[in-house]
């Protein structure tokens, strides 16, 4: 932490003196004297330090204390050199020093030494004031009274004449966190920043921000911002730059006071200035710092081409760094500042992928990792770029796992008619794979290329001989795969159900491939001789099935093999339906009751529900929505793309930065202490309404694209009705309620609809934000809708407050704002004129790289939804410069 380890570890141990020597043999005897000597030793609180080691075995050895007697020994010997200046007293002050550090890092508390170790201090002696620093901030947190002592030492070592010594006082100081203690803190501050050493301003400018973290009104009252500020466009030192600049980030990101000025500052740092200063210095910074510039420039907005084509020839060099964290920042800027020129977007895309690739393939397994990741988020959003590469992608023998399922999922995305075959190929070696789980992400993989209509034909031939390899889980992927082409090629059944077949259902044993072998058992029954009787079989042995999920797919399969073969399946029916019934798990009896209460009311009714006509998959439903892929891609560089979920997701509240996230379901928190908490809401497209619908209900609702494709299930005598008499329920009624979609078929014509009332605002309106949370958690969206905007209004969004300013002329008030440029968001609430409980609430996402604005509206009263909607895009509309 303080960069003595190394002298610790090279340093020597030397004989304990004969003086420490004879104070343990007074220890021991004492212990063996001493009842208490039997009992196991007592724990020693930790401190906030790692958590004690367990107890050893009662030993002599002075670096194995157990009791208190230990800690008064060494507070006995430190006072005994406080103050010393005989020859070797350094000496013996140093090992003292070790050792109350040693005890310090393995739990035991030495709290109790704390003035005796602030008297040692008292030296010229580098590594002893490292170490009594060390000590003293460890504890100054759990012992405020205590650290009250180190002031005094600690403001004399910032006015020493050794600027290592100066630098490590600063640091130290601002480092004991203790709220009683800032007063202290700001004068060291203010010296350390106009140190003549590079050292000693670097710790300052860290210092300012963790005074902020302390008392972020002092540090602000001290106008610390602005001295920083002003050291960042300054001082020669770079290391002093980095250090002032990731200072006022945070602090201007963290701070909620005036808004005004926070958006100025904020501005500020965002301006032509600062960032070309920045850039052009960008060679003199270390990688860390390399990082925080190209993070800052991602989010300045240039003002027009020309611009951009100069910060990238600046930067290009930039691609070739070896720290894969500068590359991968450079290429953030790169993307970020193409993305509204199509052109020019495509062509980074071009440059960008030798840089990575080469990443990839020189570091180690975790650089690799996440280099992929962020290459497998590039791949998604064009993946025709990429399909040339991908031998690129080929996993070697020696890669980690997690490298190896990364680079299937990549070779999946970048499938096309031209390489199909050899990534095939190349995947169907992977399924021999030692490695239970690449084999299964294999099957998987060439499941997934096949569904995208890729060499259909040769593919289902391979994965056939999947099944002849008699392995379970080799087994129990291709047969999940198969039920899934069947679903999308249903032209394939007569050669896949005449190798699935001749499997047996007791070598399937693996949940997921039994239930789709059950599927295939009831959708293919006709195909299948016997069918009926495996389903017996299945059936004898219901109670060892264990999953709910193969005791679901039974029932339907049973259901499905009744309605083509009644005869043969209505015995396995019965049973099937008695012992669903008499099933634990609720899902499974509820499915069994509906089947059964279904065939009493009318056996036409129950085959058109469980067997209808159905039509081919087309497109099976993505895991992730656009939206989340979109958010993804917008925190480039960052852990949300190793965790393919945004930051909002595996985030805490506090580290969430402007916007505040509570749950993946949209909610929204806002702390009525600060106006920058938002929570982004879930939207799907109408491209992603498939998402919440089952299976069936996706494959009913689709177009019929192909007749041939379509199949349906044969005729049946509707006097064999199953032997399941062993239940007398009645039959519910139905209610009929023809809607006004029905009354329109009719003919009947439907009433019209009055014109939506003249909608009034109140300028006045007032929400507090405890009322709206508890209003968005309760209302629906009733308007979700993306607008494009005027030049004029992009141009005006350089500053937010204008359109909270532009907003609430039009009584539209701001509740809540966040964001950095191109990306804001913000949350509005309107109040209709004459009415205290008919609210508006507005959720508004801007992106003003592409100058579009989505807009999600909650309100009390839907027939006004509509109205207000009008209203509030107008007022988005007319924003312009003021």
């Amino acid at each position: 932490m303080y960069g003595f380890q190394g002298t610790l570890v090279r340093t020597k141990p030397k004989p304990v003196s004969p003086k420490l020597t004879r104070s343990f043999r007074r220890r021991a005897k004492r212990e063996l004297l001493s009842p208490s000597a039997l009992l196991p030793p007592h724990p020693h609180p930790t401190d906030g330090m790692a958590p004690p080691a367990p107890n050893p075995p009662k030993s002599s050895s002075p670096s194995q204390p157990s009791g208190k007697s230990e800690v008064t020994d060494l507070k006995l010997q430190l006072r005994q050199l406080a103050g010393s200046i005989a020859p070797g007293s350094d000496d013996s002050r140093r090992e003292l020093f070790k050792k109350v550090i040693s005890f310090m890092t393995v739990g035991i508390d030495v709290s109790a030494a704390f003035s005796e170790m602030v008297m040692c201090s008292a030296t010229s002696d580098v590594v002893l004031k490292k170490m009594c620093y060390l000590y003293v901030c460890n504890y100054a947190r759990s012992n405020p009274d205590l650290a009250l002592l180190t002031i005094n030492f600690l403001q004399k070592d910032c006015r020493d004449e050794d600027p290592m010594i100066r630098g490590l006082a600063l640091r130290s100081l601002s480092s004991l966190r203790v709220a009683n203690l800032v007063e202290y803190l700001v004068a060291p501050l203010t010296s350390g920043l106009r140190d003549s050493s590079p050292y000693v301003r670097m710790v300052a400018a860290i210092g300012v921000l963790k005074l902020y973290h302390i008392s972020p009104s002092t540090c602000l009252d001290s106008d610390f911002p602005a001295m920083l500020k002003s050291l960042m466009l300054n001082d020669p030192d770079a290391q002093v730059v980095a250090n002032c600049m990731s200072s006022l980030q945070e602090i201007w990101n963290l701070e909620a006071g005036n808004l005004e000025e926070v958006s100025r500052e904020r501005e500020a740092l965002l301006s032509k200035q600062v960032v070309y200063y920045l850039l052009n210095r960008i060679r003199e910074f270390n990688e860390w710092a390399q990082c925080l510039v190209l993070e800052l420039a991602s989010k300045y907005i240039p003002s027009d081409s020309n611009e951009i084509f100069d910060i990238m020839n600046l930067l290009e060099d930039r691609l070739q760094h070896a720290n894969s964290a500068v590359v991968l920042a450079t290429i953030k800027l790169f993307l970020f500042l193409t993305m509204s020129m199509a052109d020019v977007h495509q062509q980074v895309y071009e440059r960008i992928k030798a840089p990575l690739l080469t990443l990839v393939s020189s570091g180690g397994p975790e650089q690799s990792f996440a280099v992929l990741s962020h290459l497998h988020l590039l791949v998604m959003r064009a993946p025709i770029l990429f399909s040339s590469d991908y031998k690129h992608f080929y996993c070697q023998y020696s890669e980690p796992s997690y490298v190896k399922k990364l680079k299937l999922e990549m070779l999946t995305s970048i499938a096309n008619e031209s390489n199909t075959y050899e990534i095939v190929t190349e995947l169907c070696e992977y399924v021999a794979n030692v490695d239970v789980s690449i084999s299964r992400e294999s099957i998987r993989a060439i499941g997934k290329i096949a569904l995208q209509q890729y060499d259909v034909n040769a593919i289902v031939d391979r994965l056939l001989q999947f099944l002849e390899m008699e392995k379970d889980y080799v087994t129990a992927e291709t047969l999940v795969l198969v039920k899934d082409l069947l679903r999308k090629y249903p032209q394939w059944s007569h050669d896949c159900i005449a190798v699935v077949g001749n499997i047996s259902s007791k070598n399937v044993q693996e949940p997921k491939g039994k239930a789709a072998l059950i599927w295939m058992l009831g959708e293919y029954s006709n195909d299948m001789l016997d069918a009926p009787y495996i389903l017996e079989s299945l059936l004898e042995n219901w109670d060892e099935e264990h999953a709910p999920e193969v005791r679901l797919h039974l029932l339907t399969a049973t259901m499905k093999c009744f309605f083509k073969r009644p005869p043969e399946a209505q015995k396995a029916l019965g049973a099937a339906l008695a012992a669903g019934l008499a099933d634990s798990h609720q899902d499974v009896h509820d499915r069994a009751l509906f089947y059964y209460r279904l065939l009493q009311y009318d056996v036409s009714v129950a085959e058109r529900l469980v067997n209808p006509p159905k039509q081919a998959v087309s497109v099976f439903a993505d895991t992730q929505s656009s939206e989340i892929k979109d958010r993804i891609f917008e925190e480039f560089n960052s852990l949300s793309v190793l965790y393919q979920q945004p930051a909002y997701m595996f985030t805490d509240k506090e580290h969430r930065g402007p916007f505040e996230f509570a749950e993946e379901l949209g909610s929204l928190s806002l702390d009525p202490d600060t106006v920058e908490n938002v929570i982004p809401v879930q939207s799907y497209g109408s491209s992603d309404n498939d998402l919440l619908l089952g299976s069936f209900e996706k494959e009913d609702g689709r177009a019929v694209a192909n007749n041939d494709s379509a199949y349906s299930a044969p005729g049946y005598s509707t006097s064999l009705i199953p032997d399941a008499d062993f239940l007398n329920l009645t039959t519910p009624s139905i209610p009929s309620q023809p809607s006004s979609v029905l009354v329109d078929l009719l003919g009947l014509g439907t009433p019209d609809t009055p014109p939506p009332p003249a909608l009034k605002l109140n300028p006045k309106g007032v929400l507090d934000p405890g009322s709206f949370q508890r209003k968005w958690g309760q209302l629906t969206t009733t308007v979700s809708q993306e607008l494009a905007l005027n030049p004029q209004g992009v141009a005006a969004l350089a500053a937010p407050q204008a359109l909270l300013r532009h907003m609430q002329g039009r009584s539209i008030q701001c509740i809540a704002s966040g964001g950095q440029p191109p990306n804001l968001k913000f949350f509005f609430f309107a109040q209709r004129d004459g009415e205290t409980s008919s609210f508006f609430l507005v959720e508004c996402l801007i992106n003003t790289s592409s100058a579009k604005a989505q807009i999600k509206i909650k309100t009390e009263d839907p027939s006004l939804s509509e109205p207000f909607s009008a209203l509030f895009q107008s007022a988005l509309t007319e924003l312009s410069p003021s």
